[in-house]
């Protein structure tokens, strides 16, 4: 997580209300192609599934037009099952959902980002993959939860990835954990992936983090145990 400070004037002018023309605009959201990748396809070693206890399923967005290589999104994808697999996370599937969209929902901005959730209804937890943030403060990447979603719930159990983000699989894991435990809290333990700034050396997580991950996310329905 990384926090950007923008002049003010510029995030003003990206928040103009929009004109009754635009408001009444017909909504034009479309998915336009999904693609689904295995956990054969996910893992770069088999041994990498040994002794799971629990299952995760991602469903990514991103829009046509947009600067998000696919390959750069699934290698981040790729990191994300390495780093979980050491809480007895799988991977088991995650779904690509491209997604054609007018220029306003590739960025966060809640009012937007509300409407195309709503519109597309998709498998949570959902990962965004978007340009830019309007929201201020500016983080590169956002998590959503239970606990912080109460005036937003279509947003509940997603992560936004803006283009600004470094070492995306790290901050994308990060972003996950804060959503499968359904907290904001950071922790400064030298190496921790839940510490406030993601970094390539902080991927480790304690005993307690990945059982309050395995806890919460079930509880949630965002986990599965490896037998249901």
């Amino acid at each position: 997580m990384r926090l950007r400070f923008r002049l003010l004037a510029l995030i003003l002018g990206s928040a103009l209300i929009l004109s009754p023309a635009v408001a009444q605009e017909t909504i034009k959201i479309k998915v336009v192609e999904r693609y689904t990748l295995a956990a054969e396809q996910i893992y770069h070693r088999s041994p990498a599934r040994d002794n799971p206890t629990h299952q995760l399923t991602l469903t990514l967005v991103y829009f046509t037009g947009s600067d998000w290589p696919r390959e750069t999104m699934e290698e981040a994808v790729r990191n994300v099952a390495e780093i979980l697999e050491q809480c007895g996370l799988l991977l088991r599937q995650v779904e690509l959902v491209r997604v054609d969209a007018p220029q306003r929902y590739h960025y966060l901005d809640t009012p937007v980002s509300r409407e195309l959730a709503r519109t597309l209804q998709l498998a949570r937890p959902t990962v965004y993959f978007v340009a830019d943030t309007r929201h201020q403060p500016a983080f590169d990447a956002e998590a959503i939860g239970r606990g912080n979603s109460q005036t937003r719930p279509e947003l509940t159990d997603s992560v936004w990835v803006t283009r600004a983000t470094r070492d995306v699989g790290i901050a994308l894991t990060h972003e996950l954990v804060h959503v499968l435990t359904d907290s904001g809290e950071h922790i400064e333990r030298p190496g921790n992936l839940m510490r406030a700034e993601t970094a390539p050396e902080n991927t480790r997580l304690t005993g307690a983090q990945c059982a309050q991950m395995r806890e919460v996310g079930t509880k949630n329905s965002l986990l599965r145990g490896v037998a249901n």
